[in-house]
């Protein structure tokens, strides 16, 4: 990633699973608190080991879960449960993980009102549904299931994060409602078109890699981004993108760009074969990072002499540093 500024930024996007874009260390790690007994440890040692062997997972017996009524944070990550249901006990509850297990329906979550963070990553849900009592909810992660549209979500109105990476889905769409979504995730699913998110104004990240996205557009209103990723799509040029006055990561490989546009950003894996295009960048007096790896001018001997002759102020090309 090209960055300007004494600050060399490094690659953080793409760390989740296939396009799980956002890095979000923090988010990803379950909450650790939960009231299982040996017996629990036990049922998730064995799910592994069928796992191991290949065998098909059935679901745990929910009765053979005891959970604590004053948790406030539960992890439940690859216990073999099949259905939401005996969770009304966690009046208290504010984060639940139920990450890779084989849940199908999101339901039976209406008394759990204090919920902050609901994380159904890895599951069987094709509709998103039944979540209208927690308007509380700060951030969920649908990432990994079967859903092939955005619905149900006006009445979480609170929402800062939102995850849907490796879905089916193939229109954004119902979002309007979200104006405090600050990290919105669809990458790794079938959308065509960016559209429907012109009024999340305090939008900072948006991840759309791995898409069948044509054109960079419909971005005017998100003054506020910060991050925009765009790798693995259709992308021929860089445009739509004059109104991001606060974009300081832009991450476009692996699309058949030709020709850089007047924009330092990542441009590994394209198709950018003229030295003249370099021209466009020498406005940037304070760049000091570029990415062009696997494009076709890497393969002049003279490759990393030129771009020191044409941007003097580089301080690392792709990932080595220049020496002096």
């Amino acid at each position: 990633m090209a960055t300007e500024g004494g600050e060399i930024q490094e690659m953080d996007v793409d760390k989740r699973v296939e396009s799980e874009e956002s890095g979000d260390e923090e988010r990803k790690k379950c909450a650790s608190t939960v009231a299982a007994d040996n017996n629990q440890h036990s049922l998730q040692d064995e799910q592994n080991e069928e796992n191991c062997s290949g065998e098909q997972m059935t679901p745990v017996d929910m009765e053979t879960l005891n959970l604590d009524p004053e948790a406030e944070e539960v992890d439940l990550n690859h216990f073999r449960i099949g259905k939401i249901e005996g969770f009304e006990v966690l009046k208290k509850v504010k984060t639940l993980c139920l990450r890779q297990n084989l849940i199908k329906q999101i339901e039976n979550l209406e008394l759990l009102v204090m919920l902050r963070e609901l994380d159904l990553y890895d599951n069987q849900i094709q509709k998103i549904q039944n979540l209208e009592a927690l308007t509380d909810l700060e951030v969920l992660d649908l990432s990994f299931n079967i859903l092939r549209h955005i619905e149900g979500l006006d009445p979480l109105t609170k929402l800062k994060k939102l995850f849907f990476v490796n879905n089916k889905i193939n229109k954004i769409e119902n979002l309007s409602k979200l104006q405090h979504l600050h990290t919105l995730e669809l990458g790794s699913n079938r959308i065509r078109v960016i559209e429907n998110i012109e009024t999340l104004m305090g939008l900072d990240s948006l991840f759309l890699g791995k898409n069948k996205i044509t054109k960079i557009q419909n971005l005017d209103g998100l003054t506020n981004l910060t991050v925009l990723s765009m790798q693995s799509n259709r992308l021929t040029k860089i445009e739509g993108l004059q109104s991001l006055l606060n974009l300081r990561e832009l991450y476009l490989s692996d699309n058949g760009i030709e020709v850089i546009e007047g924009l330092e950003n990542n441009m590994n894996d394209n198709l950018v074969e003229s030295w003249s295009d370099l021209d466009e960048l020498k406005g940037a007096k304070t760049l000091e990072t570029v990415y062009l790896e696997r494009n076709p001018l890497q393969k002049d001997p003279q490759y990393r002499r030129k771009i020191m002759l044409a941007l003097p102020s580089v301080r690392q090309i792709d990932a080595t540093f220049v020496r002096f």
